[in-house]
């Protein structure tokens, strides 16, 4: 049996697939994002500013047709980080 020698160039990629997954993985904070409080709809970030803007930080969930949904205004309450979790929670 002959023994099969890997090249340097498959080596290189193989580890760095590894770290761009470790990378990812370890995330610590949720999606961030200014929304309106009632009707949900994403504003832009200046009208979460403490200068009276209307809106209020949501952390984690999904936007959809420019509506977010899934997340929280509670920072803590939104599970982040690792694989297989879903990153988002009730609110």
């Amino acid at each position: 049996m002959a023994r099969r020698r890997l090249r340097s160039g498959t080596v290189v990629l193989g580890g760095m697939g590894v770290l761009a997954a470790t990378l990812t993985s370890c995330g610590s904070e949720p999606d961030e994002r200014c929304v309106d409080p009632v009707t949900y709809e994403v504003l832009p970030d200046y009208e979460c500013d403490d200068d009276g803007g209307s809106g209020r930080h949501y952390y984690g969930g999904s936007i959809s047709n420019g509506k977010a949904s899934g997340g929280s205004y509670d920072k803590s309450a939104v599970k982040t980080g690792g694989f297989g979790s879903s990153g988002s929670s009730g609110g």
